[in-house]
């Protein structure tokens, strides 16, 4: 997993040029669903109430890199290694996910707050839309879906 500040974006040669562009010009009034990008590449633009620790699930992809970035609100995503965690739903190939079984809380975490952003690999499994506190919050979130 990669985290870093989204001026950062641009220095990673894994994330394609139009990806970056498409960040960089988002309109703030973006609607919420798919957006297709070039190739294979697309984003999607979520809105939901973020999740407590007990209600997260680890998810992983095997066709595409997660970038992931908050446009309102704040969220942690927890991460482990896919080699760490047990396969609860296999993979779905015309979904590109499968989850796991294993509780997350004892995981490392990320919170998303809108400055930063996570890059997300197939070898690593991630629960999103966890809350930071206690209390249940909404959430806009841009997830950029890069084929590899």
């Amino acid at each position: 997993m990669i985290i870093d500040r989204i001026e950062n974006l641009s220095m990673y040669r894994i994330i394609p040029d139009h990806v970056v562009e498409f960040i960089k010009t988002m309109p703030k009034d973006i609607s919420l669903g798919r957006h297709d990008l070039l190739d294979a590449d697309y984003a999607n633009i979520e809105e939901y109430n973020t999740k407590s620790v007990e209600n997260g699930k680890f998810e992983a992809h095997n066709n595409y890199i997660d970038i992931q970035i908050i446009l309102n609100g704040r969220e942690r995503i927890y991460y482990t290694p896919i080699s760490e965690v047990s396969v609860d739903i296999p993979y779905d190939e015309n979904r590109d996910i499968k989850f796991y079984s294993d509780p997350i809380a004892d995981s490392n975490y990320v919170t998303l707050d809108g400055t930063n952003f996570a890059m997300i690999f197939p070898h690593e499994a991630h629960a999103p839309q966890i809350s930071d506190s206690e209390i249940s919050k909404t959430v806009k979130k841009l997830v950029v879906k890069v084929k590899i």
